[in-house]
């Protein structure tokens, strides 16, 4: 993914918001500049174009429902012509998997209204994935209580990531990070899948139980050493799941 030649430490991270409120222009603009990053405001996807060929920016956060226009369509012009990285800002009820599912380029998505840090962790999280910005670098290391460990990995909560004994990212979708957070939170108890869908909210409400079982497997083999035979991330038949942080338990 191409991106400007800067790094981390040169200069700030420099994000594009493109948002036809001018409150929330002013809101997020405040909240990246206290976070590390330099924002550019921007109105509608004129404003983005004409910033030039190709814009000084590492990543473009695009609210999907612009006025007069479609979000989704600048995110498909951005990627197909600038190849940028790119989270979407839906409202809650929005089709997300249109956004995320199909080809629209789109590298992450967060509904409002949303965390503050959680979508500083997003934005980070796509830099990182993209080489603008790297783990370990200017981000403060996260203390003790955003740490969730089992066996030889750990969480990081504050960075949204999967990290293994040598400290090496484990690259997680949105819907796995947020999956095994939830499987972490409750360890040692059987969960079924309607209260996993509950949790996930809008990422998931509109899909079958099915959606579970595939992100399980794809959580698996992530995490597990055998994923045919899970000593974490165990199936409890006609019950759903259950996360056993400590070896030990019976298996399925």
């Amino acid at each position: 993914m191409q991106s400007s030649a800067r790094t981390p430490a040169e200069k700030r991270p420099r994000v594009a918001i493109v948002d036809d409120d001018p409150d929330v222009r002013f809101t997020l603009e405040a909240l990246l500049h206290e976070n590390g990053f330099d924002a550019v405001p921007l109105a509608g996807s004129k404003d983005y174009f004409d910033l030039g060929t190709p814009p000084n920016i590492d990543l473009v956060l695009i609210d999907l429902k612009l006025n007069g226009e479609s979000g989704l369509s600048l995110a498909i012009n951005v990627r197909e012509q600038h190849d940028i990285p790119i989270v979407m800002l839906t409202g809650v009820g929005d089709e997300v998997d249109k956004i995320v599912g199909l080809e629209t380029g789109a590298d992450d998505y967060l509904t409002k209204p949303f965390n503050p840090r959680e979508l500083i962790a997003r934005i980070r999280a796509v830099l990182r994935r993209c080489g603008v910005l790297h783990s370990g670098g200017s981000s403060p290391q996260a203390p003790a209580s955003d740490a969730l460990r089992f066996g030889d990995k750990l969480l990081d909560r504050s960075k949204r990531e999967l990290l293994n004994t040598a400290g090496e990212e484990i690259p997680l979708t949105n819907a796995e990070y947020r999956l095994l957070e939830f499987f972490l939170r409750n360890p040692n108890r059987v969960i079924p899948r309607a209260e996993m869908l509950s949790e996930l909210g809008n990422d998931l409400s509109q899909y079958v139980d099915r959606t579970i079982d595939v992100l399980i497997l794809r959580l698996r083999r992530k995490i597990e050493s055998v994923p045919s035979k899970p000593v974490h991330l165990q199936t409890r038949r006609g019950q759903g799941y259950i996360f056993v942080d400590h070896p030990g338990h019976t298996r399925e």
